[in-house]
């Protein structure tokens, strides 16, 4: 009976310590959560306002007076695309005033498209060219636009943009030269 009590006993204990040293090979695998922070997403549609100047050549564009330096204030709304990375397409529609304290305020509306590169990930180059009308209260001229941007994001939403334009008018009246105007503006832009 005592080697049988024995065996139990013995055998019991290697069980024991099987299990023990079995339950330690047992190692955790939850992964680690992978963070990676992503970039600017520039695709989809954003409105924003802008600030700036047009100054006006000795020829004549449209209602604008000629050799006159008017403030500009407006807004843009547009959708942007990325058809491959890093090119961006885009159209959008702009409205601007024009005002000067000693000459005919104008206002101006655009349809754009625009062609751009993605220099970095918060970073933005691009070309644009539209055509629109200009109105001085009394009479309303075609107008076109040729330019080009650069556009950084502030943050998830939110970019800013300083623009130049050259822009002349259909008219043939007068010496007439392809830019006669040159419009600068500055603006912030929320992107949905």
């Amino acid at each position: 009976m005592f080697v049988r009590s024995l065996a139990i006993g013995v055998s019991a204990a290697a069980l024991m310590v099987g299990g023990a040293q079995a339950a330690d090979l047992i190692i955790p695998t939850t992964p680690e959560p992978i963070y990676a922070p992503a970039g600017f997403d520039w695709e989809g549609l954003y409105v924003g306002a802008r600030l700036g100047g047009q100054f006006t050549g000795t020829n004549a564009y449209a209602g604008s007076t000629a050799s006159t330096t008017y403030g500009v204030i407006g807004a843009a709304v547009g959708v942007n695309f990325i058809p491959m990375d890093p090119v961006l397409l885009g159209v959008e529609v702009t409205g601007d005033y024009n005002w000067n304290n000693t000459a005919t305020s104008t206002s101006e509306f655009f349809a754009n498209l625009r062609a751009g590169a993605i220099v970095t990930d918060n970073a933005l180059i691009y070309a644009l060219g539209g055509v629109g009308f200009q109105n001085n209260g009394t009479a309303t001229e075609s107008v076109y636009q040729l330019g080009g941007g650069v556009e950084f994001a502030v943050n998830d939403v939110v970019t800013v943009r300083g623009e130049i334009v050259g822009q002349g008018d259909f008219s043939s009246v007068g010496a007439d030269s392809f830019f006669e105007s040159t419009k600068a503006t500055v603006g912030v832009f929320y992107h949905f």
